[in-house]
């Protein structure tokens, strides 16, 4: 029976790190086609509203509400990411994932998101000190 839901469900986490790698990539990808001067404006608006909506402290549905809270943020991140892939053309996604994959492959990113951490750390420092 374990086996079956397993199978059937995924249970394990196997699909969900899948997923997770697959997002942090489109993410990746949206930001280098953000940077570029032919991607249509609306494709870029719609990236920077999922993405300011998700790290947004005002949600549509309260965060401390059971469940219901987070269901917004779950459905509406990735919504929007898959709406702004979709507004892309096709050929300028296909290489911003590309460079996408390079990047994570060249190890990149993770000077970059250490660097960020590093800088909000800072901030989060500096504020409670001023306050």
């Amino acid at each position: 029976m374990k086996n079956k839901l397993k199978k059937r469900y995924n249970i394990g986490g196997t699909t969900a790190l899948k997923r997770t790698w697959k997002i942090k990539k489109d993410i990746t990808a949206l930001y280098l086609a953000y940077k570029r001067p032919d991607v249509p404006f609306y494709a870029k608006l719609i990236s920077i509203l999922a993405l300011v909506y998700t790290l947004s402290p005002i949600d549509l549905i309260a965060d401390f509400i059971p469940i219901a809270g987070y269901i917004d943020d779950i459905i509406i991140f990735p919504l929007g990411i898959a709406l702004s892939i979709k507004l892309i053309p096709e050929k300028i996604m296909n290489e911003c994932k590309q460079q996408s994959e390079n990047i994570f492959k060249a190890g990149r990113l993770k000077r970059w998101i250490v660097r960020a951490i590093a800088v909000v750390i800072f901030i989060i420092i500096i504020s409670w000190i001023l306050t």
